[in-house]
């Protein structure tokens, strides 16, 4: 088990103050941000250690019970945790006598998703938890064996373009029982959402967690991308050479816009505010992107013919041919 050295993963010193934490953790977590690395593990792994280290140092009574016990994981770890005497170190009074290190409660609320099962990495599991296989309950200096858990499991919810764009109450059914998630606006494909204690369960012991990662169906006219919405309008040529109005379809309903004389093929419209809800920023949305496909009129009549060839003629566009 390698120490985990919280400091150094932030980039700064064992004396840096609250303000040089947050300015580290805030540059790196913007790096390695998923959304920034998609399918990238390495950055992944590397933005949960960057909260996990901040989640302990931007807490002063956190950062203490790190400074104060960190120093000593090589003299743990030369024990195998085994005999080892922590009343060298700790700071609690045990009823009888000398000090010992307790913990109270359960050690996960110290982070986030981590890599380890609790919820953080595995060598906080083994310094707070499993590691010492039991821990004091405080006062008292009652011990409690810390129960084995479940696995945790992994699923794909599918849902619809609408039920993401206006947030829905879903209820499903995994391993015999019925779940019920409220899905937020903006919901996004690939989102993972995390079911505490619905994962396997165990014997004696606690559940493991459920994952639920959201895969958002094929929309029959809409196409998403980030926040922004893409959608192709067939506009009739004699619109596209005179303007005029159009209905466009919205996820809210259609809306009427302009069309000016002499729109291309291929021509973009930008829609503002009516993409997709921005997800976790209430009232914020993305565009709608409309691409207009000139449609070319098909079977003219003889007169119809013979009006295109007088207005190409009037313009002089004609093509000469030579008998």
């Amino acid at each position: 088990m390698q120490y985990k050295d919280y400091y150094k993963l932030l980039g700064v010193d064992e004396k840096a103050s609250e303000k040089e934490i947050k300015k580290a953790y805030k540059k790196l977590a913007l790096k390695y941000h998923p959304d920034k690395n998609p399918d990238n593990k390495e950055a992944e792994e590397r933005f949960k250690e960057i909260n996990e280290a901040y989640q302990v140092l931007s807490d002063a009574e956190k950062r203490k019970k790190y400074d104060e016990l960190g120093a000593n994981w090589e003299a743990y770890q030369q024990t195998g945790g085994q005999g080892f005497d922590w009343s060298q170190y700790a700071g609690g009074q045990r009823p009888g006598g000398g000090q010992t290190f307790y913990y109270e409660g359960d050690p996960s609320e110290f982070f986030g998703q981590g890599s380890g099962r609790s919820g953080f990495s595995d060598f906080f599991e083994a310094f707070f938890g499993g590691g010492f296989e039991e821990s004091f309950s405080g006062r008292q200096g009652r011990r409690q064996r810390r129960r084995p858990q479940g696995q945790d499991v992994q699923a794909e919810l599918p849902i619809t373009l609408e039920e993401a764009y206006h947030g829905r109450a879903k209820v499903f059914e995994i391993n015999g029982q019925k779940l019920r998630i409220q899905i937020k606006p903006g919901a996004y494909d690939g989102q993972k959402l995390k079911l505490k204690g619905k994962g396997q369960a165990l014997s004696g012991g606690r559940p493991g967690d459920l994952y639920l990662i959201l895969r958002i169906k094929p929309h029959p006219e809409f196409e998403r991308e980030g926040d922004n919405l893409m959608y192709e309008h067939q506009l009739d040529l004699f619109t596209a050479v005179l303007g005029g109005k159009e209905t466009i379809p919205t996820m809210n309903g259609p809306v009427n816009i302009s069309v000016k004389p002499g729109t291309d093929p291929g021509k973009v419209l930008r829609l503002r505010g009516k993409g997709m809800p921005k997800h976790k920023q209430p009232g914020q949305h993305g565009d709608l992107l409309v691409t207009i496909n000139v449609q070319m009129p098909k079977d003219l009549s003889d007169e119809e013919r013979s009006l295109f060839k007088q207005l190409r003629s009037m313009r002089g566009e004609g093509v000469q041919v030579n008998a």
